[in-house]
């Protein structure tokens, strides 16, 4: 008598780690993690620890198409005034025709950077104008540029110029705060110019302008917070912060880098317990993602919701509004930066086991009725806006969205949330 054995390896080897995590079942000595079923769904969504997975993922190179950005102001760059120029405009020359994008502080987290960087994203020559430091005082916040910020602009083939603010005043509700902040514009102008003549990728701009002008910037940052301050009375921050910044990120690219991704590490730990006001979560399911792309470049982002099913892990990006039917057009686009990544993501894997991924991006409203996606059938679609009385202006940019979102091969979800 002949016995046949089947022997199960990899994944199916429910006895391994990697198969018990393709499974799901997380056997008898390893922790459980509670689980979350809706009726509704034959998707798994898991609760767990926020140290407990770890996503990693690589871009080789980007892929999509923009349907939502704004229409550029038109300005001809010998009237051109950073400080007075909209958040995105286009400048010409008469030759030469580029957008422009301004943040008003280094950290990505404020005032929507993202969206403004979106709509000069059909230009074919993009730049982004960053301070590398912004104080607002003691009594306000100090941010520093960070290697990320500039390795996504790259990524999305955008020039940064690093700029500096050499005006502020006080602000009258605080002691040590000061506000309107404007940059040096003639540096912006002469760097603008630059990059007018320049013929090499912005990858290799910035890292240019990282490796042999960074330190001049700082220093010409330095003394121009020395003068605000004298100027307008307010304590600032200690410049041995602006001193210790500098000696940190060195000459050298990797010592920036290495520098930058410590303290987005810390962030990302501090956002990823956190729920902000403009998520409306489903599950507490937070987890770290690490990006790698093929310049080096890595992004520890917080997913704000993950949701499993087999061997597909969805990441998704939520935006909630609790007074209008829709969040912001600003917080979209905020999103939509992260479905430009999410998107063109490959060899994804969930606690080292490779898996499939789906980018989401999950608009919620209080004043909903309902849940649209962008994969419904038109005549679903039809309903849910008739239900919930959007108007025609709503109407047209969802279908942009929508249209958007079937482009790129991503997930738009619209529903209702508390």
């Amino acid at each position: 008598m002949h016995l046949k054995y089947i022997i199960y390896m990899g994944k199916g080897d429910t006895k391994t780690r990697k198969g018990k995590i393709f499974k799901g079942s997380f056997g008898i000595k390893r922790p459980r993690k509670k689980k979350i079923v809706y009726e509704q769904t034959e998707k798994k969504r898991v609760y767990c620890e926020p140290d407990s997975l770890e996503i990693k993922g690589k871009i080789t190179g980007i892929k999509y198409k923009v349907f939502l950005a704004e229409d550029l102001n038109d300005i001809n760059i010998d009237k051109f005034d950073i400080n007075d120029a909209n958040s995105s405009c286009r400048l010409n020359d008469g030759k030469h025709s580029f957008a422009v994008a301004k943040w008003v502080s280094p950290k990505r987290t404020r005032s929507y950077p993202y969206e403004r960087v979106y709509n000069t994203l059909n230009v074919s020559k993009k730049i982004t104008v960053i301070p590398i430091i912004k104080d607002e005082g003691i009594d306000g916040d100090r941010d520093f540029l960070q290697w990320d910020t500039v390795s996504l602009m790259s990524l999305l083939d955008v020039f940064v110029i690093f700029a500096y603010y050499n005006k502020a005043v006080k602000n009258e509700n605080y002691e040590n705060k000061i506000t309107n902040f404007q940059f040096d514009n003639k540096d912006v102008i002469s760097k603008i110019k630059e990059i007018e003549q320049y013929h090499s990728s912005a990858s290799h701009w910035n890292l240019n302008e990282l490796k042999n002008n960074l330190h001049s910037i700082i220093d010409k940052a330095k003394k121009s917070y020395i003068e605000i301050g004298k100027t307008t009375g307010a304590k600032l921050h200690d410049f041995n912060g602006i001193d210790n910044f500098k000696e940190k990120i060195g000459k050298d690219v990797e010592q920036f880098m290495q520098f930058s991704r410590e303290k987005a590490k810390e962030a990302q730990s501090r956002e990823i317990i956190t729920t902000q006001p403009k998520e409306a979560l489903s599950t507490l399911t937070k987890a770290k993602i690490i990006i790698t792309n093929y310049l080096g470049g890595q992004y520890f982002f917080t997913v704000d919701e993950i949701e499993t099913d087999n061997d597909t892990v969805s990441l998704i990006e939520s935006k909630h509004s609790k007074n209008a039917i829709l969040p912001s057009i600003g917080d979209i686009k905020d999103g939509l930066l992260k479905m430009i990544l999410y998107s063109n993501l490959c060899h994804v894997s969930v606690d080292e086991v490779e898996m499939k991924c789906k980018a989401v991006l999950n608009l919620t409203s209080t004043k909903l009725k309902g849940e649209l996606t962008s994969e419904v059938p038109v005549r679903d679609k039809t309903d849910f806006l008739s239900n919930n009385n959007f108007s025609q202006k709503q109407i047209k940019f969802i279908d942009a969205l929508f249209d958007e979102a079937k482009e790129n091969g991503f997930i738009i979800k619209i529903g209702f949330a508390k």
